[in-house]
């Protein structure tokens, strides 16, 4: 109840910090009317978006499993993560729309340091949300936290970008580079916005768990699995921050059935441990299925 109730606060907190970000950058904006600054301002739009989107991921994929949803909700994270990133390409193609009508009449007669100023401050509140959100996205496994959290780094390296472009128009007169800017910052958003769609897909089409995570279900199983003969046909799948396991544990033939269920459970256990969101399958067969590859126990 503790993790969960964290990971809401976060939810919440993400919600927060995005309104007054967004906030900070409609204000530079009016303060300068830069295009470049406006592109800012519209990624901050689609992240207030993207943060109740993980709010109600979150809420959702935390829910127990049901009659109608035996292995849960997880995978509402992947959803909403595949929406942020949705959002994200929109949002860029709406920059590409403003930044080329102004790329023919480029103008900033209002362009100043306060104005940079103001959106300075709002590209450090994201640095350091992004970094939280990052972190704690990795300790619980989340895709809609960790989404979103490297989103919002995305939008810092667009608003350091900015703020230098514009420094160097206010050395140069060159308001061109404002609009130059603009379209920059959408071809580097609709990057990220690929990289998030195409990475949720994965999870929505039962994808392997990442190597490291592999590794570290290999690792539990060798040194769980004393008494029996082999692992093999160990495969696993992603859903949300949840990893599905199975695999065949191939075990003597004059085993009784309780001592090979001792054994499942010392494996399941050495798995929850590294792995809380773990879901273990296992598959007991006698020695007559032993296979040419497969794991052996230590």
């Amino acid at each position: 109840m503790i993790d969960r109730t964290s990971s809401q606060s976060l939810a919440v907190g993400s919600v927060a910090v995005a309104l007054l970000v967004l906030a900070l950058k409609i204000w530079a904006w009016r303060l300068t009317g830069s295009v470049a600054l406006y592109s800012d301002a519209m990624e901050s739009l689609v992240n207030v978006v993207a943060a109740l989107l993980a709010w109600f991921a979150i809420r959702m994929a935390e829910r127990p499993a049901d009659t109608n949803h035996p292995f849960g909700h997880h995978k509402a994270e992947n959803f909403s993560a595949i929406a942020e990133g949705t959002l994200i390409v929109l949002a860029a193609i709406l920059i590409l729309q403003e930044a080329w009508g102004a790329l023919f009449a480029p103008h900033l007669d209002q362009l100043g340091p306060v104005g940079l100023a103001v959106n300075a401050a709002a590209m450090v509140l994201n640095l350091i949300w992004a970094r939280v959100l990052i972190a704690a996205g990795g300790r619980r496994r989340s895709p809609a936290m960790t989404a979103n959290g490297r989103h919002l780094m995305t939008d810092v390296w667009t608003s350091a970008g900015v703020l230098l472009g514009l420094v160097l128009v206010l050395l140069t007169g060159w308001a061109v580079l404002d609009p130059l800017l603009a379209i920059v910052v959408a071809a580097n958003i609709l990057r990220e916005g690929w990289k998030v769609i195409f990475h949720s897909a994965g999870d929505l089409m039962d994808s392997a768990a990442h190597r490291d995570d592999t590794d570290i279900i290999e690792e539990a199983v060798r040194n769980s699995s004393q008494g029996a003969l082999q692992i093999h046909d160990l495969r696993t799948r992603r859903a949300g921050k949840a990893v599905f396991i199975e695999f065949h544990l191939v075990v003597d033939r004059n085993m009784s059935v309780g001592e090979a269920h001792d054994i499942c459970d010392a494996i399941e256990d050495a798995i929850a441990e590294k792995l809380p969101e773990a879901r273990t399958v296992i598959h007991v067969e006698p020695d007559t299925k032993l296979e040419a590859t497969g794991i052996k126990p230590e």
